[in-house]
């Protein structure tokens, strides 16, 4: 049984959709936590348990994954004993994850929204006291997300939750920048739209699949077309150091986060 507290907002809920869609894990085997009781969108999914409880919650679970906001962490005391614990909060190290679950068994992971889709990248790093077989359960839970790595250090973590934790992100701002540009050129508004998501759509899937995304730069560069002049005069405007400027502000947001309030 896996206890999912917060499981009904926008990261728990994906990610309790992700293993009951692609991961084989029935809803009798998940039990979601919240403070209202409320299901949300699994209102119509049989058997699938909903508590208010957290003590309740990790009293009926073998493992745990907390995805409460992290300002909402610090309040808890979950006594999870010997069960282990995922948090896919950000922001929460390890060391003050252990307190606040009352075990060493943790394991500190990032995830997205796009874990409903199965096209999540989830990072996760386990503390000294995780267990072989702890670390394979959240290679196993977070897989169904999608792509799922075990990585080094929790400043991975930190980068990754300003990164590839939220979706659509950054590639939202950079899609909206270019749609103003398109409408503000006089093409029609829905047109831009249709045009742009497309655009993305496609670009996506090339990047997922081909060389890395600087091999696809360097060949329009060298093939010096309409694209390659555009590609120079963003890079002498500013753009790595505006991107580089606005990560290192997120990831700066997301260290924060591990600061208890007051």
């Amino acid at each position: 049984m896996v206890g999912i507290l917060g499981g009904t907002g926008a990261l728990g809920s994906a990610i309790a959709q992700a293993p009951m869609t692609r991961g084989g894990v029935p809803p009798e085997r998940l039990v979601l936590g919240n403070r209202s009781g409320a299901r949300g969108r699994f209102a119509g999914v049989a058997g699938l348990r909903v508590m208010r409880d957290p003590a309740a919650l990790v009293a009926a679970s073998d493992a745990v994954i907390l995805a409460v906001a992290p300002r909402d962490a610090w309040a808890l005391s979950l006594a999870a004993g010997a069960r282990p614990v995922i948090s896919v909060m950000a922001g929460i190290p390890l060391a003050a994850l252990a307190g606040i679950a009352g075990t060493a068994r943790v394991i500190r992971a990032m995830s997205s929204p796009a874990a409903a889709r199965g096209l999540a990248f989830s990072p996760f790093v386990a503390a000294p006291g995780a267990t072989a077989a702890d670390r394979a359960l959240a290679l196993g839970l977070l897989s169904a997300c999608g792509p799922v790595e075990e990585v080094g250090s929790e400043a991975e973590i930190d980068v990754f939750t300003a990164l590839t934790g939220p979706m659509p992100g950054f590639v939202a701002l950079f899609a909206d920048a270019v749609l103003w540009q398109a409408e503000a050129a006089g093409v029609p508004a829905d047109r831009a739209l249709r045009a742009v998501r497309q655009m993305f759509r496609a670009g996506g899937e090339l990047i997922a699949e081909g060389p890395p995304p600087g091999a696809h730069v360097a060949g329009m560069i060298a093939y010096a077309g309409t694209t390659a002049a555009g590609m120079r005069a963003m890079r002498r405007a500013g753009l790595d150091r505006a991107v580089g400027a606005g990560i290192a502000a997120a990831v700066a947001a997301a260290r924060a986060l591990g600061t208890p309030p007051g």
